[in-house]
């Protein structure tokens, strides 16, 4: 099961599995879609919320953060309203 706003293994699996030459436009479009609304879900989620599975399928597709703050993370810092601690 994917967190919430992401893109689930399976569906990952099944879009990556169906060669481009025999999606339509349609398909290839809507791939493309999911895939970039994922890894944006990815950079934004910090890691220590994400589930086991998803931290992993973010490894396999590397979107993944580890050890890095989340863009909501880095936009609290630059506009002063984070903790004074800088990573």
């Amino acid at each position: 099961m994917a967190d919430t706003g992401r893109q689930s293994m399976t569906d990952k699996a099944a879009s990556s599995v169906k060669p481009d030459s025999q999606k339509s436009m349609t398909e290839q479009a809507g791939d493309k879609m999911k895939g970039m609304s994922d890894s944006v879900a990815s950079t934004l989620q910090p890691q220590s919320e994400k589930s086991t599975t998803q931290k992993a399928g973010d490894t396999m597709s590397e979107n993944s953060n580890e050890g890095q703050e989340s863009l909501m993370e880095k936009a609290k810092h630059a506009t002063g309203m984070g903790d004074s601690e800088t990573k």
